[in-house]
């Protein structure tokens, strides 16, 4: 892709995300992220009615009368956008690849943590840590995610979504707003996320193909995995082919739904043809 075709790409996809930011997901944002954690302020004499939770003893043992920790809201936030960049991305059936609507919904969410004044970071995975860009403030900042998630090209078309999680746990020492945006056609990651999500405040937003529900019949036809590269002849006549390929999605859906659940994480599905506007709009009112 020339440069040309991607600052005309860059710019087309800011248009749009910017200005649903602006006049939508602003406010959302804001009041379901905002203050959610607390830091640690000043120390200061018990009161009464304060809450004896908060009394630090060591203070407490020094001077021979109660003192409490004070806590205030923090006023300023982190964003990590985990983004999926695996072979099965590259795949729609529709107006739109997957991959296609997931970089809306992250310039999206980079430009609501910018109108709050936040940082926003971004983790490219595949089955490897395929790129890793700080948290930092600024339009210029998310508008060089925007183009990263446009034209970057993976070194690997696998995925293990465990993998990026551990790695994201490393490099953030303090508690983020953590987006997870992939197909989540895997699994073997409720382990990891169920320690992560202690951490972090952890959303998993599925994007998936309707075509990716179910195989249509269509003969033999053949087929190929977008992240082994296998070709394969496959006869979708056949009622079991089909109702076992149906049963892989639901469980890899299923899987999906229960993971982010049961760690206390947030979880969006959302198909391409589907308004993914109105899909996080529900979460954040939600929540």
């Amino acid at each position: 892709m020339d440069t040309k075709e991607l600052l005309k790409k860059v710019r087309k996809i800011e248009i749009k995300t910017r200005r649903l930011s602006d006049h939508v997901f602003g406010g959302e944002y804001h009041s379901t992220f905002k203050g959610r954690g607390m830091t640690f302020s000043e120390v200061r004499q018990y009161q009464f009615g304060d809450d004896v939770r908060n009394i630090d003893w060591n203070v407490t043992a020094r001077y021979n009368e109660p003192f409490i920790k004070v806590f205030e809201e923090e006023r300023e936030l982190t964003l990590m956008l985990m983004v999926d960049v695996s072979g099965s991305e590259f795949f729609g059936t529709d107006t739109q690849f997957k991959n296609e609507v997931v970089t809306e919904i992250a310039a999206t969410l980079a430009f609501s943590a910018m109108q709050n004044n936040d940082k926003t970071g971004l983790i490219l995975f595949s089955d490897e840590i395929e790129l890793f860009i700080p948290p930092k403030k600024g339009k210029s900042h998310v508008l060089r995610i925007i183009r990263e998630l446009i034209e970057y090209e993976p070194n690997s078309r696998k995925t293990n979504v465990a993998q990026a999680l551990k790695y994201m746990t490393n490099v953030m020492k303090k508690k983020a707003i953590v987006f997870v945006l992939s197909d989540f056609i895997t699994d073997n990651y409720r382990d990891t996320l169920r320690i992560v999500a202690k951490k972090h405040d952890v959303t998993g937003i599925r994007v998936y193909d309707a075509r990716e529900e179910s195989i249509p019949n269509l003969g033999v036809v053949q087929m190929q995995d977008e992240e082994t590269n296998e070709r394969l002849l496959v006869d979708t006549s056949s009622k079991a082919v089909r109702d076992n390929y149906n049963s892989y999605f639901r469980d890899r859906s299923d899987y999906f739904q229960e993971a982010f659940t049961k760690s206390g994480a947030g979880a969006i599905s959302c198909r391409v043809d589907e308004s993914y506007v109105k899909k996080l709009l529900g979460y954040f009112k939600r929540r």
